[in-house]
């Protein structure tokens, strides 16, 4: 029997993606930033698989083993109060029993929802097969309800992120979509689509809820409300931040000893507060 609380946190997960706002997501890659995420009122935390594989010493792209993958998610999940979803790549293998399978581990890690994504590292084949990608929508929507948890399946395509482009791209990230919506999934995800007219396209075509990976060339939250967005996430792009904070830092003490980095950070006892608070 499925956890009370753990549905209660999938059912208002679930919820968020039909308010009056987007659903924006700060995507976490450990306990820690996850705590810092929900201090600063967010309702729900996504995962980053990129953020968790570099955290682990790993390249992007499925090189972390799942079990790593779900050990953070777990952690995650064990130290906020709020839903977490989880990014779980491609499910971890390519046929779809083993979507099955990583759907029912993410469920049982303590997560509410999950990504599926579509494409693969091929370069000949940068996307599976049209009907193996339904298939294993299929699977992930039929674990998930066997798990007894209301999980929120978010269904990757993956046209644009390959090297998509022009009206052809737009109608296959439409086809693939909708057929991901009837095999179960809850929410569309199209990473990669930067433009206000593409995103527009894929609203008004894709019969669900759509997420939009956000980046520093995207439309603001409130022109992504505008065009008719429900979630919004930003991937890897925080981990990348404070990468890049611990490379300048670093830079900076090995040329001339200075210490720059070290202003407005977060306090020892105020780090220390939020943890043990949780």
């Amino acid at each position: 029997m499925a956890d009370s609380a753990q549905v209660a946190k999938a059912e208002a997960f679930r919820a968020l993606h039909d308010g009056p706002e987007p659903l924006v997501l700060v995507n976490a890659s450990d306990a820690s930033i996850a705590r810092i995420v929900v201090e600063a009122g967010y309702p729900a935390i996504a995962t980053s698989s990129a953020g968790i594989a570099w955290l682990m010493g790993y390249a992007d792209g499925e090189n972390i083993p799942r079990e790593e993958m779900l050990w953070m998610v777990r952690r995650i999940a064990e130290r906020v109060d709020v839903p977490v979803t989880a990014d779980m790549e491609a499910g971890y293998g390519t046929e779809p029993k083993a979507v099955a399978d990583t759907v029912r581990a993410t469920v049982e890690a303590g997560a509410v929802g999950l990504n599926i994504e579509d494409g693969t590292i091929r370069s000949s084949e940068p996307l599976l097969d049209f009907d193996l990608a339904v298939a294993r929508i299929a699977a992930g929507r039929e674990a998930a309800d066997e798990t007894g948890v209301p999980a929120v399946l978010n269904a990757r395509c993956d046209v644009f992120l390959r090297g998509g482009t022009g009206p052809e791209a737009l109608a296959e990230a439409i086809r693939r979509c909708n057929a991901f919506r009837e095999a179960g999934a809850d929410c569309l995800f199209v990473p990669f689509a930067r433009d206000a007219e593409t995103i527009g396209a894929l609203v008004e075509g894709i019969d669900g809820p759509v997420n939009i990976l956000a980046g520093a060339v995207s439309p603001p939250i409130p022109e992504l409300k505008r065009l008719g967005v429900a979630r919004v996430s930003i991937g890897g792009l925080l981990s990348l931040a404070y990468a890049t904070l611990a490379r300048d830092a670093a830079a900076e003490l090995a040329d001339g000893g200075a210490y720059g980095f070290a202003r407005g950070v977060i306090l020892h006892p105020e780090m220390n507060a939020l943890m043990a608070g949780a």
